[in-house]
C-alpha cells in the first residue's frame, strides 16, 4: 500500500510539472522587442501651459439691486391675460405637446377635424377651440398640414404671455 501511495505521489508531481515546462522557453524575441523600443528616440514633451491668475471682482451691494430679486413688479404692466382655471380640462391637456403627432385630417358632415396621435399610439379627433398640451394651448386653426395653437405661459414676473405653437403633419 505504501508503494502505491509513493507511485501516485510521483505521478501527481510529474503531471503538475508538465504545464510548467512550457515556461522554460527562450524569451529572446521578447528581449529583442524591448531592446528595440528602448533604442527608439524619446518624444518631445510640450511644456505645461502658463497658468494665469484669476481676476477677482469685489461685489459692492450698497448702490446696486439684489441679483436674486427680479426687477420691480411696478414696471411690469399686467396684460390681464390668465389661464381659465375654472374651465374643465380636456384629456389631451395632460399630454406634453412635443409627444403629440398630427397624423391627418378628417371631414365628417361638413365638420373639419385634425387627427392627433399620442405616444401610446391612440388617435384622437380635435377641432378648433379644443385644447392641447400642458400650457393651455387652444387650437386656433387646422389645415391639411398643421394644427396651430396659442399657448398661455407664465412670463416669470407674475403675469402671462401668449406663444404660438404648432404640430405639423408627419412630425415626430
Amino acid at each position: 500500500m505504501n508503494g502505491l501511495i509513493r507511485t501516485l505521489l510521483a505521478l501527481a508531481i510529474a503531471v503538475a510539472l508538465i504545464p510548467l515546462s512550457g515556461c522554460s522557453r527562450s524569451m529572446s524575441d521578447l528581449e529583442t522587442h524591448i531592446a528595440e523600443v528602448k533604442a527608439r528616440p524619446g518624444g518631445k514633451i510640450e511644456p505645461l501651459p502658463e497658468i494665469r491668475a484669476h481676476e477677482v471682482h469685489a461685489y459692492d451691494s450698497r448702490d446696486a439691486r439684489s441679483p436674486f430679486v427680479p426687477d420691480a413688479p411696478a414696471a411690469h404692466a399686467d396684460s390681464g391675460l390668465r389661464p381659465d382655471v375654472e374651465r374643465r380640462r380636456e384629456f389631451l391637456e395632460g399630454v406634453p405637446l412635443d409627444t403629440l403627432r398630427m397624423v391627418g385630417t378628417l371631414t365628417i358632415g361638413g365638420s373639419y377635424y385634425g387627427l392627433v396621435q399620442t405616444s401610446d399610439r391612440l388617435i384622437h379627433r380635435v377641432v378648433v377651440s379644443n385644447y392641447l398640451g400642458q400650457n393651455d394651448g387652444r387650437i386656433i386653426s387646422i389645415t391639411e398640414s398643421s394644427i396651430q395653437l396659442l399657448e398661455i405661459l407664465p412670463d416669470g414676473l407674475g403675469g402671462y404671455i401668449e406663444r404660438a405653437a404648432s404640430i405639423s403633419l408627419g412630425e415626430t
